[in-house]
């Protein structure tokens, strides 16, 4: 019987759909689809993480926790071998320290591939899973080629019991298997490798769900698949109509269709009405004529319209197709498949050929990211060797023991380092995002310095627990009353941290803190009456939105008061759940602000 792998959280977390649906209904959806009977949830990837350094706003990290903190299921992430989720080569520490942090972070299952299936480049990261004790898929990507190429995947995967896998996947991109290929494929790699093999399987028409139902009838022990308003836009295997249909064959998945459909609105409500870019029609049809991925047709028709050329996409597609020949047809996975659609575009747009080489073609032709599974054309080695060209973009990044003094101050854990290693300069707005949220600064809104501010909660205990009525303490210049008053319970200082009184103020104290409630959720209520405001000035963005990660100390609003602006911080780390109030509303004492639910944590190993 087939077992399903849904990888709809994955791909919500990626482009083109990374930034739609806000965290907080990720995390929804993520416990819909946990429920469902799937045989594991595939969470992560390249293009999650890459996404995520973008944004600059939440660590890829962060979310693999808060999925870890709400699922049972097993977890997975796609990794490129020695690319790991970048577009070059890195050090074998540095494939050990990530794979470590994926483990620690919560990753059961790595699902592991070279773009060029070159099984050289999957040892290490292989190596450091089994030393991790998690489980091992090995991918090997199929892209129609020159006769004979299912043989070299065959002889590829006779090789494959060296690297301990539990499984291979047949991973196919362009959506070029036809069903009755699918199957006999399925077969010959079990066949050859002595292992379940599973099928992740994409493309538009309706191929990719014929070809992953006769895989199933032929023996797949696992199918990747996505809720149906994601895979009606990425291209994908519908998990609804996948199962369905594999019931009515008696081939039942167990997965609860009914799960699906819930998670499918909470979808729906996040992406909305609008077409999701850029997968349009013109572009499903370039990609299945040409039998390409399209997510890369995609990019290189972004690319041309970019430039106003967007007649020339087909002169683009036709010459990726020669420069792939020419190069030893590679697979088109990524990040090898963008080197080629890179190239294709200079040759086009500059109407010469082999003038000017991207740096990641040029690697790939000297060898330096591994071995396709043809030579490469002598003439183009000769001339590719001959145009020269600037430093490697193979060159191994900076080792992360010798990042750890230049990023003092920046990176404040081991998974911010390998952050900074794999991404660069590109990763510091993030890692600059994440240090703001999880420190406070030296002094609060009030000009106070920290051990001031802490000081006076020390006080405050006091009178709390002592049960006087009134204190004073000064030192020097510094002078402070703690007195108690007869108003009713404070908000709970779980969800507030009140701003300390400035020196010579006196200071009100009301009886202990409530407890958060029983659901876990944290009730920002308001510690005053005044007026709301969402951002720091009229026409700012707001200091947070609806489905945001916040961190302990973290700025939620403002709230003014007789001409005082008074910021009203996140106690620990959570989720923005709800924002209760308007902007510029007047707010009551004890009014509910915000609605928080705690998330797992600080990051792992801090330094």
């Amino acid at each position: 019987m087939s077992a399903l792998v849904d990888t709809s959280l994955r791909l919500l977390s990626q482009e083109p759909l990374a930034e739609r649906v806000p965290t907080a209904q990720l995390l929804e959806v993520a416990e819909l689809l946990d429920g469902a009977g799937f045989a594991s949830l595939e969470v992560s990837g390249g293009g999650c993480f890459d996404a995520a350094v973008r944004r600059g706003v939440e660590s890829p990290w962060e979310l693999i926790r808060a999925l870890r903190a709400r699922c049972s299921s097993p977890l997975g992430i796609a990794l490129r071998g020695r690319f790991l989720v970048g577009s070059r080569p890195v050090s074998g520490d540095l494939v050990r320290r990530f794979v470590q942090s994926a483990s620690d972070n919560g990753i059961d299952i790595f699902r592991l591939h070279d773009p060029l299936n070159d099984l050289g480049n999957l040892r290490q990261a292989a190596d450091a899973i089994h030393a991790c004790e998690k489980e091992l898929a090995i991918g090997l990507v199929y892209s129609p080629g020159p006769d004979g190429a299912t043989d070299v995947l065959l002889e590829r995967a006779g090789s494959l019991s060296e690297l301990l896998p539990a499984r291979v996947f047949v991973h196919d991109p362009a959506g070029s298997l036809n069903p009755s290929q699918a199957r006999e494929l399925v077969e010959r790699v079990a066949e050859a490798s002595g292992l379940p093999v599973g099928l992740h399987g994409q493309g538009a028409g309706g191929t990719a769900l014929a070809a992953s139902i006769e895989a199933a009838k032929a023996g797949a022990d696992r199918i990747a698949c996505a809720i149906y308003p994601i895979a009606l836009a990425l291209h994908r295997v519908s998990a609804e109509a996948l199962s369905e249909a594999l019931s009515s064959t008696r081939l039942d998945t167990g997965v609860d269709v009914e799960r699906l459909w819930q998670a499918c609105e909470l979808v729906d409500d996040a992406i909305g009405e609008d077409p999701v870019p850029p997968l349009s029609p013109r572009v499903a049809v370039r990609a299945a004529e040409h039998r390409l991925p399209a997510g890369l047709v995609a990019e290189l028709d972004a690319n041309l319209r970019r430039q106003g050329v967007a007649d020339r996409l087909d002169a683009v597609l036709e010459e990726l197709t020669a420069i792939r020949a020419e190069v030893g047809w590679p697979p088109l996975a990524s990040p090898v498949g963008q080197a080629l659609g890179s190239q294709a575009l200079i040759h086009v747009l500059s109407a010469q050929r082999w003038q000017l080489v991207v740096d990641e073609l040029r690697d790939l032709v000297q060898g330096r990211l591994g071995y396709p599974p043809a030579e490469v054309d002598p003439l183009v080695r000769r001339t590719v060797e001959l145009l020269g060209g600037g430093a490697s973009r193979a060159e191994e990044p900076e080792a992360l023991d010798e990042l750890r003094d230049a990023a003092e101050g920046l990176a404040s854990s081991e998974e911010d380092l390998l952050l900074l290693a794999l991404y660069g300069d590109e990763a510091e707005p993030l890692l600059r995002s994440i240090r703001g949220r999880a420190q406070r600064d030296d002094r609060d809104a009030t000009g106070l310095e920290r051990r001031e501010s802490e000081r006076l909660r020390d006080l405050i205990r006091v009178v709390q627990d002592s049960g006087i009525g009134e204190l004073t303490i000064e030192e020097g210049e510094w002078r402070v009353t703690v007195r108690r008053t007869s108003e009713g319970a404070a908000a709970p200082v779980a969800t507030v941290s009140a701003a300390a009184p400035p020196p010579n103020a006196d200071l009100a104290v009301t009886d202990p803190p409530l407890p958060p409630p029983a659901d876990e959720t944290i009730r920002v209520e308001s510690p005053m009456v005044g007026t709301f405001y969402r951002g720091p000035a009229p026409g700012e963005p707001p200091f947070v939105e609806e489905g945001d990660a916040v961190a302990a100390g973290q700025t939620l609003c403002i709230l003014e008061a007789m001409k005082l602006m008074n910021e009203v911080k996140a106690d620990q780390e959570a989720l923005v759940r709800r924002v209760c109030v308007e902007n510029a509303e007047a707010v009551e004492y004890g009014q509910l602000l915000f609605e928080l639910e705690p998330v797992n944590g600080h990051p792992l190993d801090a330094l």
